[in-house]
């Protein structure tokens, strides 16, 4: 799921491409993507773009006449800058936004329909989308304690629950504990002072260093291919390989469609977090060090 600093690069994009410019239509290939009915989508025809927001991991495109038009990507939708009039065919082109210099499209892969597009009427209406997340940017190290630390969750949970820190998801959450050195099953109550302090400056500085490194590239080109998985990130889609920093091979916890990966020298002193579906099956066996995992591989 596109996370801060990919919404953040695709609004650096659109605003070079469709502020200040009129939107000529909207054209929507999908019947599951259109989430209102009033206003209506053809309300924002011929009105012109004057404002891009960042809404959690959604992006608000304000129109003349306080009319928004929110799209949440969801996990596998993305936008694509193409030439005037691009066409919808294929299943995975889900919606067109003309302007006249280009066509915004969003498709999403996969069979599963998440992605949406809501047409807002006015702000109060458009602050009811945010799910209320603190910013971690807007806030300070007390503020951004007390939000983690209202319910007694792993870190893993808390860091990307939209309700608590806005804008960060599987992706950013696995690079930001593994630059705090700390463990994703740690519990909220149980950080020391240090820690906390330790927290709140990696999910600044590496949110920060990715915003940075991605809005340069969105300024250089259209950010085609927004993926949660890239070369530079230190542990993060890094199963089975050398942790950026140590060395050590990058652990994973296996959960639902997701994984958490992690690096057991720097995260976790050494301790091989339990994988659901493979604790389950090899129990007493499961192996709770790395020497213990090495032992194991060599079965």
């Amino acid at each position: 799921m596109p996370e801060l600093p990919d919404i953040t690069a695709y609004i650096t994009a659109l605003e070079a491409r469709i502020l200040g410019q009129p939107l000529q239509q909207v054209r929507v290939a999908s019947p599951f993507l259109l989430r209102t009915a009033v206003p209506p989508l053809s309300a924002a025809d011929g009105k012109t773009v004057r404002a891009l927001r960042r809404i959690g991991k959604r992006i608000a495109i304000g129109m003349d006449g306080d009319l928004w038009l929110v799209l949440h990507l969801m996990i596998a939708g993305r936008l694509h800058w193409r030439p005037v009039g691009a066409k919808l065919g294929g299943k995975n082109n889900l919606a067109a936004f003309d302007f006249p210099h280009g066509s915004l499209v969003l498709t999403e892969a996969g069979s599963k329909r998440r992605a949406s597009l809501h047409v807002i009427a006015g702000e109060k209406e458009l602050l009811l989308m945010d799910p209320g997340g603190i910013d971690v940017f807007a806030s300070d190290l007390p503020a951004f304690r007390a939000a983690l630390s209202v319910e007694n969750r792993t870190l893993k949970r808390a860091m990307t629950d939209p309700r608590i820190v806005s804008g960060i998801g599987n992706s950013y959450s696995d690079e930001i504990l593994h630059a705090a050195r700390l463990s994703p099953i740690l519990l909220t109550k149980k950080l020391s002072d240090e820690e906390w302090l330790q927290l709140y400056t990696a999910t600044r500085e590496t949110l920060q260093i990715w915003i940075d490194r991605m809005n340069e590239e969105a300024k250089k080109a259209f950010p085609e291919k927004v993926t949660a998985f890239r070369p530079e990130m230190a542990v993060h889609g890094r199963f089975g390989k050398p942790c950026s920093r140590c060395g050590t091979e990058v652990q994973r916890i296996r959960y639902a469609d997701n994984e958490t990966n992690y690096c057991p020298v720097c995260q976790t002193g050494g301790k091989v977090l339990a994988d659901r579906s493979l604790s389950r099956l090899l129990k007493s066996d499961w192996p709770r060090t790395l020497d213990e995992l090495e032992a194991l591989k060599r079965k």
